[in-house]
């Protein structure tokens, strides 16, 4: 499996993607975006991951030159700023797509992007800001709604999402599912019972953040990503 780290630009910044390509001539792309801490080594196994079914895999930087964040007060120092931001969060993770689009052996009639916690709020947010791709998928992810494009939302959209999640509670949940009706968006969300936020990630055990793997959904999740795969790649 071949890997690389590839530059892309917004505004002048440039940013540091890591890259997992399969062993095949031409693939869907799929980009991941990261959590609060940056393009770490969890998603780059997961671009890993990816590029083993098949796909190219993209793990996207969402703060410019690849940093990453050592403490939870770095950590929320680095995403408040973009959400904060909604812009310039969907101008970043575009410039991300457009970079990934143009890699060697992307099929670019086929694209899709991931997230995790911060990442999943990203991902959702280049549905809402009207770019053309077949779907994404939230783990986990921060539901704060957002401005949407006028030409709508053009993603298939999949939320997976902790039900005991502390971040998001069943107030943004509904927002968030109302926001998608309204945009007439084909959506659908997937609520693990008895699950906390980062439920993917094994060494996310915090109490004092509400956050816990869970094995049994973190399996779920990722064949429901798997199933969806198979439908908007068909």
């Amino acid at each position: 499996m071949k890997t690389e780290v590839i530059n892309y630009q917004y505004k002048d910044k440039d940013y540091l993607g890591y890259v997992a390509y399969p062993d095949k001539d031409l693939a869907p792309l799929v980009l991941i975006a990261h959590t609060w801490a940056g393009r770490d080594s969890f998603v780059e196994e997961r671009a890993k991951d990816l590029a083993g079914l098949g796909y190219v895999a993209m793990a996207v930087d969402m703060y410019g030159d690849g940093k990453i964040g050592n403490s939870t007060e770095e950590n929320q120092s680095l995403m408040t700023p973009l959400v904060e931001n909604r812009d310039k969060l969907k101008g970043i993770i575009n410039s991300a797509l457009s970079r990934g689009k143009s890699l060697q052996g992307v099929d670019a009639n086929k694209v899709a992007a991931i997230g995790y916690c911060f990442g999943g709020l990203v991902v959702l947010d280049l549905a809402r800001s009207g770019t053309e791709l077949n779907g994404v998928v939230s783990f986990h992810g921060l539901l704060m709604g957002s401005e949407i494009a006028e030409v709508g939302i053009n993603a298939k959209i999949l939320v997976l999402h902790g039900e005991r999640d502390p971040m998001v509670p069943l107030d943004m949940v509904d927002d968030f599912q109302k926001e998608m009706t309204e945009a007439n968006a084909d959506w659908q969300l997937h609520s693990y019972g008895n699950t906390y936020h980062a439920f993917t990630n094994p060494d996310a055990n915090d109490p004092s953040l509400g956050t816990a793997f869970n094995e049994d959904s973190n399996n779920r999740s990722w064949q429901s990503m798997n199933n969806f795969f198979d439908e908007i790649f068909t």
